[in-house]
């Protein structure tokens, strides 16, 4: 008696599951994916960079630096005061570093580089106006900028005619939206963070040395 031939399914076509004929579109799907996380992944050097530069801003006991004799070298009191107010934080040329390296953690470095960028425009010369006026429009205010800043549509129009004939206020507005949001989410997020938790418990122990 004749055995009856066994079929064995083909899987390509068997329901719920999908497989390529050719190896080579299995291998393009896998680096795409790829690509995908690759664009994702927030840079390894983002957190080297950071360490290397707190560590620059901790005195170090063996070495015989001091913080209290030099501008360059934190001391634990000066990072204890930025969790008093953001103006504290912004007014510290170290804070503002470290602060600005968070938002970079966070994809959100515009609001602080507009902010910075509007607290250099109002010592401009009255002659330069115009043209430093219109870069920082194009960089951080047009619709189209590549750091664009989150602020409403009234306020981005404002502030367009306002650099038609710039003065010295004609960012305060959008600058004001910028600092409310930096108050209200970022800083409170800053203060709890390794960066700012870490850097002042190394300092705190370094005092007791």
């Amino acid at each position: 008696m004749r055995a009856a031939a066994i079929s064995t399914p083909r899987l390509d076509k068997m329901p719920g599951m999908f497989f390529s004929a050719n190896p080579k579109d299995l291998k393009e799907t896998r680096h795409s994916l790829l690509d995908d996380k690759t664009q994702k992944r927030r840079p390894k050097t983002f957190g080297m960079d950071m360490k290397a530069y707190l560590r620059s801003m901790i005195p170090h006991s063996e070495s015989g630096m001091k913080s209290s004799k030099s501008k360059d070298i934190l001391s634990a009191d000066e990072v204890i005061q930025w969790s008093q107010s953001l103006e504290k934080l912004l007014a510290n040329q170290t804070g503002q570093d470290v602060f600005g390296n968070f938002l970079k953690s966070e994809f959100s470095e515009e609001n602080i580089e507009f902010w910075l960028a509007c607290e250099d425009y109002k010592k401009t010369e009255s002659d330069l106006l115009h043209c430093k006026a219109e870069k920082i429009y194009k960089a951080f205010v047009h619709s189209d900028a590549a750091k664009q800043i989150n602020i409403d549509f009234h306020t981005r129009e404002s502030t367009a005619k306002k650099i038609k004939a710039p003065t010295h206020t004609c960012f305060d507005e959008a600058q004001k939206i910028i600092y409310t949001l930096m108050e209200k989410d970022s800083y409170p997020r800053f203060l709890k963070s390794n960066i700012y938790l870490n850097l002042l418990n190394d300092l705190q122990a370094n005092s007791l040395k």
